[in-house]
């Protein structure tokens, strides 16, 4: 037997470091890997995906790119955000057996060579850790945005897009984390009313082109949709599909449903309403029994619980709000039945009555732990005056998140603990133009919301970005809202922050691989 080389160990690290995955054996032994103590090492390469920001010529966007200062790789770290290719609709035909046809081709030609030079040139490009960058552009046009970090930049790198819109149907203030790339997707609390413009936004960051489904469940199930299936997303690019004209129902609280046959994309949705503006809904986490919506603002006026349970099985949760000194039902809503396939909605109304809170729901049977995805469409202010934002159930806090374009007023940072006290550490960064970092300990109560304006940078010049970080005790759901109220309206968004997974577990090796020859 010839000896294993030294190249198979670290390609093998190197796989763990990118997919999270590595299992060691000796060559030509079938047996599984047996059990052995593991190491976590920072990951070596994050994708984040960015959809295109407004279709209005009002729209003023800022990207924030941030990875957050620790310990990644000694190679050589890049982190860039590029814009995508335009989607051309190649009609084919008779090309180039007419002159005028020849023309219009040759116009094409320069013009998609065009836009891939300037889809080459970085939008955004991070050049080192701790510190955010940002840029900014308006109007309608600006497109979608596909980036790869790499090296020392990879592990926890975050992307915020944030557009503000004064006026018109899209009004409001859209925030988005970037997402990263993905098979499949839940999106409960989308509509198909004719009073509602929800789109559903997909990115493909490969080279070849991703095949996607969308599928939307009512609550009477299964929505009939002829046109959501096999959606064609050319690589490096972006498409957006309005989800009304997916079906001849119109229907609120409705949940989406995104898989990809090939491929993976990035996919959120934008949603928008005539009377209360518009925001960002991005995925819930994935199925779980107990799902946790943190961040209720304490001023919210109205707040929209939606569900649904994709399995076989029926789901019975116990709603309760953790509010700012305990945990509680809401009044005639602490409980509520999903059906299977079906998508459940309750108006919790002003459940938070002036304190913070956040959403929690487990299965009223310990025996019947049916996984579910929930999200809530919350609304600020009354009136003309109203707006939207979407929270939906994210994963814990873990280790470390991050959220960027945290500005000198309006940003709250809500931290709950559902089960036991947790102490958690929370770092403001160095301001994109200047500044220095503050750090800040907190202890957060079990069964508690602790909601609080954030600390700021001393001498901050720009934005900032905030990463927190559980140090000890039960886990810790948490989330951004960043306020920027404009002539009366109380245009807000509310960002959730997950574990960045910015490290992966890579097990040890159980026996020498270094199999000498007979």
């Amino acid at each position: 037997m010839k000896s294993t080389p030294l190249s198979l160990i670290a390609g093998t690290v190197a796989l763990a470091a990118v997919t999270g995955f590595a299992a060691f054996n000796a060559p030509g032994d079938t047996a599984p890997a047996k059990a052995a103590s593991a190491t976590r090492l920072p990951v070596e390469r994050s994708s984040l995906l960015c959809p295109a920001p407004s279709d209005s010529e009002l729209a003023e966007t800022e990207y924030t790119s941030f990875t957050p200062a620790g310990k990644g790789t000694s190679e050589e770290s890049a982190a860039e955000l590029k814009q995508t290719l335009p989607v051309t609709d190649d009609g084919g035909g008779d090309a180039g057996t007419d002159k005028t046809d020849k023309a219009a081709d040759d116009k094409a030609d320069k013009a998609a060579a065009a836009a891939k030079k300037k889809a080459e040139k970085p939008v955004l490009a991070l050049k080192e850790a701790g510190k955010p960058v940002t840029a900014e552009t308006d109007g309608a046009d600006a497109p979608a945005l596909v980036g790869t970090a790499t090296g020392a930049l990879a592990p926890g790198w975050s992307a915020q897009q944030t557009t503000s819109v004064s006026v018109g149907s899209t009004r409001g203030l859209l925030g988005v984390s970037c997402t990263a790339p993905d098979t499949e997707f839940w999106f409960p609390g989308v509509s198909t009313a004719a009073t509602s413009q929800d789109y559903i936004h997909l990115t493909n960051p490969d080279d070849s082109a991703a095949i996607a489904d969308i599928q939307l469940f009512g609550p009477d199930g299964d929505l009939k949709a002829d046109v959501g299936d096999g959606i064609a997303v050319p690589g490096h690019a972006g498409v957006s599909m309005l989800l009304s004209t997916l079906t001849d129902e119109a229907v609120d609280g409705v949940t989406a449903h995104v898989t990809t046959r090939s491929g993976r994309v990035g996919a959120v949705v934008r949603g928008a309403e005539e009377d209360t503006g518009s925001d960002w809904l991005t995925a819930s986490a994935d199925p779980s029994a107990t799902v946790v919506m943190p961040g209720i603002p304490a001023d919210a006026s109205s707040v929209q619980l939606i569900a649904f349970a994709p399995g076989d099985d029926d789901a019975d949760v116990k709603v309760q709000l953790v509010g700012k000194t305990a945990t509680f039902a809401p009044a005639g809503n602490d409980t509520l039945h999903i059906k299977s396939g079906m998508t459940a909605s309750v108006d919790l109304k002003n459940v938070t009555r002036k304190e913070p809170g956040s959403l929690r729901l487990t299965p009223a049977e310990g025996d019947r732990a049916t996984p579910i995805v929930a999200a809530l469409r919350v609304v600020r202010g009354t009136g003309s005056g109203q707006e939207i934002a979407y929270i939906p159930a994210t994963r814990p806090v873990g280790a470390r998140a991050s959220v960027a374009d945290n500005r000198s007023k309006g940003s709250t940072l809500s931290l709950v603990a559902p089960g036991a006290t947790a102490q958690v550490k929370v770092t403001a960064t160095a301001g994109s133009e200047g500044g220095e970092q503050t750090v800040k300990s907190y202890t957060v109560k079990g069964g508690t919301t602790l909601a609080f304006t954030p600390p700021v940078p001393s001498g901050l010049k720009g934005s900032y970005a905030l990463t927190v970080e559980t140090e000890s005790g039960g886990p810790v759901y948490a989330a951004r809202t960043l306020a920027l109220p404009e002539d009366g309206v109380q245009m807000f968004t509310v960002q959730t922050l997950p574990d960045d997974r910015g490290t992966v577990e890579v097990p040890a090796a159980v026996q020498d691989l270094a199999v000498l020859d007979d």
